[in-house]
């Protein structure tokens, strides 16, 4: 079986096992202070042309996200997110078990839009007893979202003069990153990113890493005591420099935007391939995540060679997602286009 349910089945990119293996019998300082974690955030720095960032790493996402929003966030303020945002959907409550509430927000495509932050801003503020409920503090988005559409450079920076006018927090998912970096409908780079934003990080689980991500913090009001809340909720990794190794490889010689390329472009084969044959998409992704509605009969057949995952029912029909990634091959590609074009 070939698998295209998710784009973290296998482990990390050629460069970086090698470099753990040449640097294994290396001694070097823990908890994230060793050359390599400091060579990476150097060259993160760099890209988002921003020295004065904090760049932290961490094990993951769902933990990358709840620790920022615990760190950043008072006991009574809450996080403005998506309905389908993953922090509200897929981290079994994590936000929720450190005490904040996420609001959720309707959305079609994953996106939600600053007319929509600021009226719930503005709705929260307008009620005499506003006291009495979560205050909106935060707003999380992903880039790309949970359902592979993305951001535009406009759509970002009107999100975020909302932010700013009504002082809230702007936080970005990015365990996809380089996918929607990658994507031919982009207009976003990661300088961009870092400007229009207050905290972000770049997902490395996903795209190429064996694990990790590197949160990027530019707002100075976030970045005051973060590593103790990354102790206290036990995040900060003692062997720290695994994760800054994996990150320095990947930022060296343009190699994460490289692999994060092949699997956008492998994917836009296979939305191709689905449109061609008059298989509707559930979701209008340009992303590594394509989301086809089929029949059952269908479904049968190409789960005879690949698996997928379940996404959702549409009607009579089934909405699955196929993932490409960094390790994608291009003749699994082939042959998945070669039984759709079959169906």
């Amino acid at each position: 079986m070939i698998r295209f349910e998710s784009d973290y089945t296998q482990g990390a990119v050629p460069e970086i096992i090698e470099k753990l293996v040449e640097t294994n019998l290396e001694q070097t300082p823990g908890y994230g202070t060793d050359k390599y974690c400091m060579s990476a955030a150097e060259k993160i720095k760099k890209e988002i042309g921003d020295e004065t960032a904090d760049v932290h790493f961490l094990v993951g996402g769902t933990q990358t996200n709840y620790i920022f929003i615990a760190s950043a966030l008072r006991p009574h303020q809450g996080v403005i997110s998506a309905c389908t945002g993953h922090i509200n959907v897929h981290e079994s409550g994590s936000v929720e078990s450190v005490g904040h509430k996420v609001i959720g927000l309707p959305s079609e495509d994953g996106k939600i839009t600053a007319a929509q932050v600021e009226r719930t801003v503005k709705d929260h503020y307008a009620d005499p007893t506003f006291e009495h409920t979560v205050q909106p503090k935060m707003v999380y988005i992903s880039f790309p979202t949970e359902n592979g559409t993305i951001y535009s450079k406009k759509e970002l920076s009107d999100l975020y003069a909302v932010c700013k006018e009504n002082d809230l927090i702007l936080f970005i998912d990015g365990a996809r990153m380089g996918y929607g970096l990658a994507s031919e409908k982009n207009d976003l780079t990661l300088r961009d990113i870092a400007a229009l934003s207050d905290a972000f990080y770049i997902g490395g689980t996903k795209v190429g890493a064996l694990f990790g991500e590197a949160l990027v913090i530019t707002r100075e009001s976030c970045k005051k005591d973060f590593r103790y809340i990354e102790k206290q909720k036990g995040a900060m990794l003692a062997k720290g420099r695994l994760l800054g190794l994996q990150f320095d490889v990947l930022f060296t010689d343009g190699l994460y935007h490289k692999i994060a390329r092949h699997a956008a472009s492998l994917a836009m084969k296979i939305r191709e391939a689905f449109l061609t044959k008059g298989i509707e998409l559930y979701y209008d992704s340009y992303t590594n995540q394509q989301f086809p509605i089929l029949t059952d009969e269908q479904l049968a057949k190409l789960n005879e060679h690949f698996v997928s995952s379940y996404w959702a029912k549409a009607g009579d029909k089934t909405a699955v997602r196929f993932c490409t990634s960094w390790a994608t091959p291009e003749k699994d590609v082939d042959f998945l286009i070669e039984k759709i074009m079959e169906l």
